[in-house]
């Protein structure tokens, strides 16, 4: 993946919910930062209105759940398949 293009990112664009605890949600952060694209964190084990919000927008219970802007990516292997089929890269400069 060109990092130039995703180190551009937007903060706002790429939004992880996750709980402390996840052990997926540290990989996909930490995916992410590798990548060079930045993301807003939102802590659905801290407000409840979150995990409703995450519940109501995925249709999933489980974290992460990753969007790159309103597209729902899904949790952490979803982004790295999404990343190996050369998806990731289209979708983060479409929606900047």
């Amino acid at each position: 993946m060109d990092r130039r293009c995703c180190r551009r990112v937007s903060l706002s664009l790429v939004t992880i919910y996750s709980t402390a605890i996840c052990p997926y949600c540290v990989a996909a952060k930490n995916y992410l930062t590798h990548k060079g694209v930045g993301y807003q964190e939102v802590r659905i084990d801290l407000d409840p209105a979150e995990r409703k919000k995450m519940l109501e927008m995925s249709k999933r219970t489980s974290v992460p759940q990753i969007f790159v802007g309103d597209t729902h990516v899904g949790g952490y292997d979803d982004l790295v398949r999404l990343d190996r089929e050369g998806g990731l890269q289209p979708l983060l400069e479409n929606a900047g």
